[in-house]
């Protein structure tokens, strides 16, 4: 039964042949310029031609000055000229010119785009907007306790000093702690004494 239906299908598929790729209107119409795609002919870059670009210097005009202009450059001028140079590259450094040296090793590593250097005085500014944020820091830190409840009473040091007395009487921590041996801190006590209201 399978073995039919694969033969009835093998042949149906003989008989109406597909086209293999699909075919676009050539009529003009109102939809033809929505449907129209552009054919883009494809060029094939053979090595010889990679090879000869790679082979031949760049032209000094071309590199000259590239510190002083390689910022004000259009971006594709950029792209064009970096991918000469990287052709460049591919071939032995002692056929390239001392001007692409110096051109390769300026727009790889010099200090353009995030490794520019910083303007003048931008230490300074850096400087007052950390003490002021500093100070508005400290000046927001003093209003909230200005305004807070006042401590709670276990804050006091009588309080702290009942406590280490609390802890002898009980033995609490006798390896290292107040109820040891030889024993020298303060104990629980580290707030100033209650004020008297």
């Amino acid at each position: 039964m399978f073995v039919r239906s694969v033969t009835r299908a093998a042949a149906r598929s003989t008989a109406m042949p597909m086209p293999a790729t699909r075919s676009y209107r050539t009529v003009s119409g109102p939809m033809a310029c929505a449907n129209a795609r552009p054919q883009v002919e494809q060029k094939s870059i053979a090595p010889q031609q990679i090879r000869a670009s790679s082979e031949h210097a760049i032209a000094n005009p071309t590199l000259a000055g590239i510190e002083k202009r390689w910022e004000v450059m259009p971006p594709q001028e950029q792209a064009d000229l970096w991918m000469q140079l990287r052709d460049r590259m591919k071939v032995d450094w002692h056929q390239m010119t001392v001007q692409e040296k110096k051109a390769a090793y300026y727009i790889a590593f010099g200090p353009h785009g995030p490794r520019a250097r910083p303007p003048k005085g931008e230490g300074f500014k850096i400087f007052l907007k950390v003490t002021q944020l500093t100070l508005a820091s400290f000046a927001i830190f003093y209003a909230i306790h200005l305004f807070a409840k006042p401590q709670p009473k276990t804050m006091s040091k009588e309080w702290q000093e009942a406590s280490n007395e609390y802890a002898l009487r009980e033995k609490i921590n006798p390896l290292y702690g107040i109820s040891s041996e030889g024993y020298e801190g303060k104990g629980f006590v580290q707030s100033p004494p209650a004020e008297k209201s």
